[in-house]
Parts: C-alpha cells; sequence; structure tokens
C-alpha cells in the first residue's frame, strides 16, 4: 500500500484513473477513511487521476500525539501534494475535508485549480459540545458515539432503505482509532476560520445537505456569500451528502472540474 512519510506522520494515500490525467484530490470528514468516497472515485476516474487520503490518525495513516490543529492537517495535504510532486491539482473536501480545503483556499492557493467544499462550515460551535464528544469516546471509545453519529449523518429515510451503506460507515467509524479521533475533534473544536473565506480566490463550489444538522444550509450559504464568484447547491440529503445523494452529488462535482 503506497505511504509517505510527511513531516511527523505516515500518511496512507491511494491513487485511481489515468496516470496522465488532471489529479482531483479528495478529503475525508471526521470519523470515515478515503473509502468514504468510493462511488466518486469509481466514476471520477474514468476521466481523472483521483488522489485519496486517510487523514492523520484516520484510516491506515499513522495517529500521532494530539490535539491537533486545522492547520497541521491542512500541512498534511500540502506535504502529501510535494511528496507526490504534484503542483497543482483540484481540491474536494467534506465536512472536516472541507475545513481542510478552506484553509488551502486561503493559504495555498497557488495549490488550486478549483476548490469544492461540502457540507463544511468555517467554524462548528459551541466549543462545548467537542469537548463533551471528546470526553464520551475517550471513556467509551467510538462505540460510545456511533449511532449518534450516524443520526447525524444520513436521514432516517436513507438510513432504512440502505441498510448495507450505513453498517459500512458503521464498520468504519468503529475502526476509527479513538486517540485519532479525539486529536481531529480538537482541530475542529478549535477551528475559526471566519476571517480567511474572503481570502479564497480560487473557483469555488459550496455543496451543502438540506437535512443536514451538522453543518445546515445557512453555513453554506454564508460561506458561498463570503467567496467572491463561489457558487452554491444544495442536495435532497442530511452530512454525508456524498453518500445519501451520490449520483447527484458525483453529477454536480464532475461538471464543475470540467474545463
Amino acid at each position: 500500500m503506497p505511504f509517505i512519510d510527511a513531516s511527523d506522520v505516515r500518511i496512507h494515500y491511494r491513487f485511481d484513473g489515468p496516470e496522465n490525467a488532471p489529479v482531483v484530490m479528495l478529503g475525508n470528514s471526521l470519523g470515515t477513511t478515503l473509502a468514504m468516497w468510493d462511488a466518486q472515485a469509481a466514476a471520477l476516474a474514468a476521466k481523472r487521476r483521483v488522489l485519496r487520503y486517510d487523514s492523520r490518525g484516520h484510516g491506515q495513516s499513522a495517529v500521532t500525539p494530539g490535539p491537533y490543529t486545522m492547520t497541521q492537517l491542512a500541512c498534511d495535504a500540502l506535504n502529501l501534494l510535494d511528496a507526490l510532486r504534484l503542483e497543482r491539482v483540484d481540491y474536494c473536501g467534506l465536512s472536516m475535508g472541507g475545513m481542510i480545503g478552506q484553509w488551502l483556499g486561503a493559504h495555498a492557493p497557488q495549490r488550486l485549480r478549483k476548490l469544492v467544499l461540502a457540507n463544511t462550515s468555517p467554524q462548528i460551535g459551541p466549543p462545548e459540545l467537542w469537548s463533551a464528544r471528546i470526553e464520551v469516546v475517550r471513556k467509551e471509545g467510538m462505540a460510545g458515539i456511533v449511532d449518534a453519529l450516524l443520526a447525524r449523518w444520513l436521514t432516517p429515510e436513507f438510513r432504512a432503505r440502505s441498510p448495507e451503506a450505513v453498517s459500512n460507515l458503521q464498520h468504519m467509524l468503529l475502526a476509527i482509532p479513538t486517540i485519532g479521533y479525539i486529536a481531529s475533534c480538537a482541530a475542529v473544536r478549535d477551528m475559526d476560520q471566519r476571517a480567511d473565506a474572503a481570502r479564497i480566490a480560487v473557483p469555488t463550489l459550496v455543496i451543502a445537505g438540506t437535512h443536514d444538522v451538522a453543518t445546515p444550509t445557512a453555513h453554506g450559504r454564508s460561506l458561498a456569500e463570503s467567496i467572491r464568484g463561489a457558487r452554491y447547491f444544495e442536495l435532497p440529503a442530511a452530512h454525508l451528502s456524498n453518500v445519501e445523494a451520490e449520483a447527484a452529488f458525483t453529477q454536480v462535482l464532475a461538471e464543475f472540474l470540467d474545463p
């Protein structure tokens, strides 16, 4: 399996698609792995070189001592691009992956061609909510929050009609290292990128989910309004819109990335 050593962490990554095609980099959400993008990777790989990776503390990437910061997680993405000698890519991130994308758009725009920010926000509070979640995970492990997270990630209707997708996400969550999840929760809790949104100058698409309670549509609209020229698109889904509205998400993503 491909790994790179980026600064103080070993990052697991995967390529799909033709070697000489334009590269799109996909950033995972808190509590998931690069497998959350399986459907999009399969579709995009027909015309693009798809780069996925497990963020620090998740999947097969290394778990380093926390707490993490959003700057640290974004620099992991930059270090991965450097190690793979990729000067400029399209980037799509969901939730925490979208927070990383916001940082890249504001601080490293020269590395991006287009930017997609899905089901995300420049700040998600209150901090006490995250600290309480950290304490539950510290005491009970990932099993202590898995049901509550699945209820936030997916609508009841989708959970009822797609048990296999729910089961896959449940297993993914339970396999996330407790220390890595807690450290990443701290990065989300302590993040405030509201002043940085206006600095994003690359073509940007913001995707929101109509039924998303984690990052509501008001967050998505506000984010899009803060970024000059950004487009806004809303899907009939909860937080993991790329899973719940798989075909529509993939279509709008592919259309936006096309030259």
